[in-house]
Order: C-alpha cells, then sequence, then structure tokens
C-alpha cells in the first residue's frame, strides 16, 4: 500500500474511533430516534443533489437501509443511551465480523474456517467476562455498563453483519458504488427514525431538541454526518476499490483501541481489570479471525 493510502486508511481509523464519542455527546440531549433521524437527514441532504441514484432493485435498497442504516444505529444508539460508553461501544460493534462469517456461511454457502470458529468463541468469551462484569460491577472510576446497553450494543453488530451481508448480494448482482448505496439509503429510513421518535420520544421531541440546541449538538450530528458517513465511506470505499479486501479490512481493527483512548481522554471514561481482560480477550479473538490463517498450524488443517 502506497505511503498517502496508509495516511488515509489511518484517518477514516481515527475518524471511527472518535465518532463513537460524538454519538456519545449527541445523546446527552438528543434522544436516539430523534438523533438518527437528525444524522441521516444530514446524510441524504444536500448529497442525493450531487451523488447518482443506484440502479439496485427497491429490496435491495431495503435490505441495506433497514440493517445497517435503521436497525444498527437503532441498537447502537439506544444502548449507548441506556448505559454503554463510548469505547467499549466501539469494542463491542466489531462483533460484526464473527456475525459476518456466521451469516456468510448460512447465505453464500461460505465455508467456516477452523480459525474462525477458534476466533469467535475467544471473542465470545470476552464478551461473557464483559457481560458478568456489567451485573455486577460496583467498581469506583470504571466505565457504567448496563447489561441492556450492552445486549442492544451486540444487536447492533448483528444488524451491522446482515447490512454487509445484504452489501455483498448486491456487489454479486449489480454492483453500485458504496457513497451512492449509503447516500440514498438515508432518505429510506429518515422517516422512520422520525416516526419512531415521535412514538416513543415524544410528540414534542423535535420542539424539545430546538430548544434544548447547542453547538456540541451541531457539531456531533455534522461529524456523525459528514466525516463517519460520507468521508469515511468514500475514502474507505476508494481504498477497497484500489486494493485487495484481506489487506485493508484488518486495518479496522485499530477502531476499538482509538475508540477505547478517545473515551478515555474525552470523556474521562475508565476501565477496571475485569473489563480490561474481557477487552483482550475480544481483540485477540477477532485478530484470529482475521490472521489466523496465515499460522502454519491453520495451514496444516
Amino acid at each position: 500500500m502506497k505511503t498517502n493510502d496508509f495516511i488515509k486508511a489511518l484517518l477514516i481509523m481515527l475518524i471511527w474511533g472518535v465518532n463513537f464519542v460524538a454519538i456519545k455527546v449527541g445523546l446527552r440531549h438528543i434522544p436516539p430516534f430523534a438523533l438518527g433521524a437528525l444524522r441521516f437527514a444530514a446524510v441524504a441532504f444536500p448529497a442525493m443533489l450531487f451523488v447518482p441514484r443506484p440502479r439496485l432493485p427497491l429490496r435491495w435498497l431495503l435490505a441495506y437501509a433497514l440493517t445497517i442504516s435503521f436497525g444498527q444505529f437503532t441498537f447502537l444508539f439506544i444502548g449507548m443511551r441506556v448505559g454503554m460508553p463510548a469505547g467499549l461501544a466501539s469494542l463491542v460493534l466489531q462483533v460484526s465480523a464473527p456475525f459476518t462469517v456466521i451469516f456468510s456461511a448460512y447465505f453464500f454457502k461460505e465455508p467456516v474456517k477452523i480459525h474462525q470458529v477458534l476466533g469467535m468463541l475467544v471473542s465470545t468469551t470476552g464478551l461473557v467476562c464483559l457481560a458478568t462484569y456489567s451485573l455486577a460491577q460496583r467498581t469506583p472510576n470504571a466505565a457504567e455498563v448496563s447489561l441492556i446497553g450492552f445486549m442492544l450494543v451486540v444487536l447492533a453488530g448483528a444488524l451491522w453483519a446482515l447490512g454487509n451481508v445484504a452489501s455483498k448480494r448486491i456487489a454479486r448482482s449489480t454492483p453500485v458504488p458504496l457513497l451512492s448505496l449509503v447516500v440514498w439509503s438515508a432518505p429510506v429510513v429518515v422517516p422512520l427514525f422520525a416516526l419512531s421518535a415521535l412514538w416513543f420520544e415524544g410528540a414534542d421531541v423535535f420542539t424539545r431538541v430546538a430548544q434544548q440546541f447547542v453547538w456540541q449538538d451541531a457539531a456531533a450530528i455534522a461529524y456523525l454526518a459528514y466525516l463517519a458517513t460520507i468521508v469515511g465511506y468514500v475514502l474507505w470505499g476508494n481504498l477497497l476499490a484500489r486494493y485487495p479486501a484481506p489487506l485493508v479490512a484488518p486495518m479496522t481493527l485499530m477502531v476499538p483501541p482509538i475508540g477505547l483512548s478517545a473515551g478515555f481522554l474525552l470523556l474521562g471514561e475508565r476501565l477496571s481489570a475485569w473489563q480490561l481482560a474481557g477487552i483482550v480477550l475480544v481483540m485477540a479473538g477477532l485478530l484470529l479471525n482475521v490472521f489466523g490463517a496465515r499460522l502454519r498450524l491453520f495451514n496444516r488443517t
């Protein structure tokens, strides 16, 4: 990979890692569904005026929009609102990787290798450590984690994986630019987020948001819509188009360390020894899942 492209990849990981801090800041004054509506409204407009509409069947646009855009961020936003720190959320959301392996095996009959199975088992052990801690944590200065928040972020990872499957299905049948898919899936989910906000968060939710709106909220929405979504996906799609996926995809493993560091530096989130043990296991499982095929032990099997 060229130096300039490597720097672009590092920039993307930095943007996506700090993304979780932006979510946490936005959720301080804006309820989850309302934040989702504002985020994707900003993604859709004015980008729809400049980005061509993807030429694909409506059912696949809906499949992508309802999983990656609506489902993932509904569970992620609510999970972080009810008790999931930004740093840990950036880590737990990476369960999308083993979920993607499982769903791809089911829908595309792709074989699951032994190192992937072991990686998923190791990551699952780490998640169990984090979940167990969330049931009994009362450690001073440790990141506050609710079990429901933890489970919702795991579900967000599962929805992200289903979105990956939809994206893969689209790429196999009617390939479209990723940016086009992201931008035009936004107007599909804005009404869903808005109606959910009015139903679950109150008929006056957007009035309340407007009355309490501060510059930090605008900055969080702009970050989520333009940096994390549009800039991030444009650069990422460019790298995936120019380099093999096995070279580029593993770089997303830098997101959790950046997210954890950003949570500590910007939000003062701290971790207990038990949480650190869970994090190490999750990361070890993810690394084994991505790089395990290169180990001689698994090449012999």
